[in-house]
This record gives structure tokens, sequence and C-alpha cells, in this order.
């Protein structure tokens, strides 16, 4: 299969691309910049130079290919709304190009249902007002557009995407454990993300765009729930700093933008992917890889 991959040199793209090429797909990836480039050529993928905000670019690249997988979504989360509003030009382009065709479209998206009390399923629709519409907002636009002939799906991303160099949110609370000398969570940690292990979650994305079904949203979720406190000791046994609670009217102060994600609690399931596509998680644990060589 011919497949057009945004977000190719990232850090879930990058993984993608082994998975893709072991199981005999061809590649034309996204760059952005002359070293993204530099990056594909020489791992022998084809190279498309674009950007997500070009909207006409990303259908030639989808009408050409045999299916798409979007990862791409930008770095810079003082931008996050207006990064949604890309993402839902984006994904209304290239399932544009691909509609009538009933080939696959894979959209990213984040754990975007907002249920409460509960585990979040494969069955709870993504949030399409508030800071959940950010994410949830493509991941509605993507899935109706199975309705026009595109075999489209949602894979759902945890907060806490991770290996050795990267572990998605996490990342951000290492950076300010170590700016402040503090590992800090809120109220009492309890608290829940997912997680999963970067190679597992490639692992999916293929899984998804070799036999995903139309309409379908998908939870790359290897481990339930880590609950915060304990992300937050892990940190701090690591890097050999305090670990502390702070009430709920001190996080925006030390967490700032991040403190709108810090006391979520936001445990999911991943059963109903891993019984339909034959998804088998198998990597490290979070915890795991913080108190081993993540912070290295």
């Amino acid at each position: 299969m011919r497949v057009f991959l945004t977000g190719a040199t990232g850090f879930i793209g990058s993984i993608i691309i082994e998975e893709l090429k072991a199981a005999g797909h061809q590649i034309t990836g996204l760059a952005r910049s002359d070293e993204a480039a530099a990056k594909l050529v020489a791992w022998g993928v084809e190279t498309r130079r674009g950007d997500v905000a070009d909207a006409a670019g990303l259908a030639e690249a989808a009408a050409a290919s045999d299916g798409v997988i979007h990862c791409a979504f930008g770095g810079d989360f003082s931008q996050y709304v207006e990064m949604g509003e890309t993402d839902q030009r984006a994904v209304l382009a290239m399932a544009g190009a691909l509609a009538g065709s009933g080939r696959p479209l894979v959209v990213t998206s984040g754990m975007t249902a907002g249920v409460y009390g509960r585990v979040c399923t494969e069955a709870d629709p993504a949030q399409t007002e508030g800071l959940g519409a950010v994410r949830g907002r493509p991941e509605t636009l993507a899935l109706a557009e199975a309705d026009k002939g595109v075999r489209s799906m949602v894979v759902r991303l945890p907060p806490s995407v991770h290996d050795v160099g990267q572990q998605g949110l996490v990342t951000m609370l290492i950076a300010l454990a170590r700016q402040t000398g503090v590992s800090a969570y809120v109220g009492d940690g309890a608290n829940r993300w997912p997680a999963v292990y970067r190679r597992d979650a490639a692992k999916l994305f293929r899984l998804a765009l070799e036999s995903g079904q139309p309409g379908q949203r998908y939870h790359a979720v290897g481990e339930q729930g880590v609950p915060l406190r304990s992300i937050a000791e892990a940190i701090g046994k690591t890097l050999g700093i305090p670990t502390r609670g702070l009430a709920p009217d001190e996080a925006a102060n030390h967490f700032g933008w991040l403190a709108a994600f810090a006391g979520n609690d936001v445990p999911a399931s991943s059963a109903a992917t891993q019984e339909s596509l034959g998804w088998n998680p198998t990597g490290p644990g979070l915890l795991e890889g913080l108190l081993g060589d993540y912070l290295s």
C-alpha cells in the first residue's frame, strides 16, 4: 500500500515508518523543513515538502495515496486552540480527496470523550465543546466521512505515549520538576492518566490502516490509568527531589497551561480495540520507564 504519512519525522511517526516498512508498505512522508526531508531520505522514505496548514497540498498527496495516516499536530501548546482549527481543515481536505474511494484515513486524536467517574471506552463520543473540542472536533469530522465512502477511523492516544526521549505530557511534568525542584501533583494525586509504549502505539496505527473499520474509534491504551501521584513519585525518586501534592488553587501557578490537564482523571480501556484488531500491547509500563532509563 502507498501510504501518505503526516508527522512522519515525529516521535510517533518515525516508529510508524518502521512498522509500515516492515509490513511491506511504501511511504510518502510530509516534511516541512530541509532537516525533516533529509531524515526521511536517510530512512528510505519518499518525501513530500509541505505543511499541515496547506490544505490543498494535503489533498493532493492524499489523492495520490492508497491510504493516509495523519499524525501531525502542532507543537506550540500556547496556540492549542489554533492547532485544533488547523487540524480540522487538514482532516477535511484529506477526507475530501478520498471521498468515494473506500481508502483508509487514520486520524490521530486524544482521550477526548470527557467521561467522568468511569473508564472511557471506544464507544464514548468525543467532546465538541470546551478544551476537549480541540481534538474532539477533528475526530468527529473524520468519523463522519465514513458516510462519504472513506474508510475513516480514529486512533486515540493517551496523555503519555512513552519511550526513551519523550513521554507525552509526562515529559513536561519532568521538565517542571527539574525547573522547580519539586515533583508535584494536584490534590491527593489519585487521578489517572492512561499510557502506552510508543512502539505498541505505532503497531496499532498499522493495524488500523490495514484492517480497521470505517467510523470506528481505537484506543492506543497499554495501561488503563496510572495515578498522577505515582508518576510524580517516580519522577521525584529518579531525580532525587521531593514530591508534593498541591491544592487546586496552587496548580495554575506551578503547572501553567498544563494545569488544565494535571488534575484530569481520564482512565481508558482498549478492550474493544484489542479484540477487533488483534492488537496486543506488550511494551514496558510508564512507571518502569520513569524508574529506569527515561530520565537518564
